[in-house]
């Protein structure tokens, strides 16, 4: 990953109703969500939500796929996962020690 893609996803995540539509689509995963039941769940207008799930899409955070006449949104665990990695790229200065708590923090959810 790049710096500007970084940016990007971290630019998505940096407003509140983003960050918790992304974390209601990773709640989701592997099904996603319709775009008018994240609105609907979150109960913000379908089409702030539409602009929303752009950004988060320009962002590598969300994937969207049509399912006959919805547009079914999911997390997109890819794009998460270069993130993290991005940012945790160079730890601890090559001492794996010390980033042990972060990964077994990690490890559980998944």
């Amino acid at each position: 990953m790049e710096n500007d893609s970084a940016i990007a996803a971290l630019g998505a995540l940096a407003q509140g109703t983003r960050l918790d539509v992304f974390r209601l689509l990773v709640r989701h995963e592997p099904d996603g969500l319709a775009a008018g039941e994240i609105a609907r769940q979150l109960d913000v207008p379908q089409n702030t939500m539409s602009a929303h799930l752009g950004i988060l899409a320009r962002g590598g955070l969300v994937l969207s796929e049509r399912h006959s006449r919805s547009i079914i949104y999911r997390a997109n665990l890819d794009g998460l996962r270069a993130l993290t990695l991005f940012l945790v790229k160079d730890c601890c200065a090559g001492s794996p020690e010390l980033c042990a708590p972060l990964l077994a923090e990690l490890t559980p959810c998944c």
